[in-house]
């Protein structure tokens, strides 16, 4: 959405419902199954609307080895709950998608699990910020190349 033209036009409630989770559920876990067949470890990030599909993958670990997610979306406490995977989630400090409650539940919930967990908070970075921050901004292209090294590190470690 880096086209701000573009931006304007895009309606995220008409989105969400064309791409609810239970529309695009069976097509994320059936592509899992098959990459599961190709390859023996596989691992999964998502940004943004990807998170909830991240979590949802981490409870079944016959699709999947590890996941990361940054700044969430439509992400609810029973996946959370649900985990059975390592789980790395980069939180940005202002996000009113990932909200503060769902933030503390996470991180209340994750130690619970018995899997390996790592969570990153990025201070003065807002909701999106590992997908599309500004490159010219210095904190922001800190923060997505951090975000970049961390999850490379976290997969490096997981799936090989």
């Amino acid at each position: 959405m880096s086209d701000p033209e573009r931006a304007k036009k895009f309606d995220v409630m008409e989105f969400i419902g064309r791409n609810n989770k239970d529309k695009r559920w069976p097509e994320i876990k059936a592509n899992a199954q098959e990459l599961k067949k190709q390859y023996k470890k596989v691992g999964a990030m998502g940004f943004c609307y990807g998170g909830w599909a991240c979590f949802k993958l981490a409870a079944d670990p016959s699709l999947i080895d590890a996941v990361s997610t940054a700044h969430p979306s439509m992400l609810d406490k029973a996946e959370v709950d649900a985990v059975k995977v390592p789980v790395q989630v980069l939180a940005p400090e202002n996000d009113f998608i990932y909200t503060e409650e769902l933030k503390k539940y996470t991180l209340d919930t994750l130690p619970k699990t018995g899997v390996q967990w790592e969570y990153i908070y990025f201070p003065g970075l807002t909701h999106g910020f590992a997908a599309r921050g500004d490159p010219s901004d210095p904190k922001q292209k800190d923060g997505l190349e951090r975000a970049k090294r961390i999850v490379v590190n976290w997969f490096t470690e997981f799936l090989h």
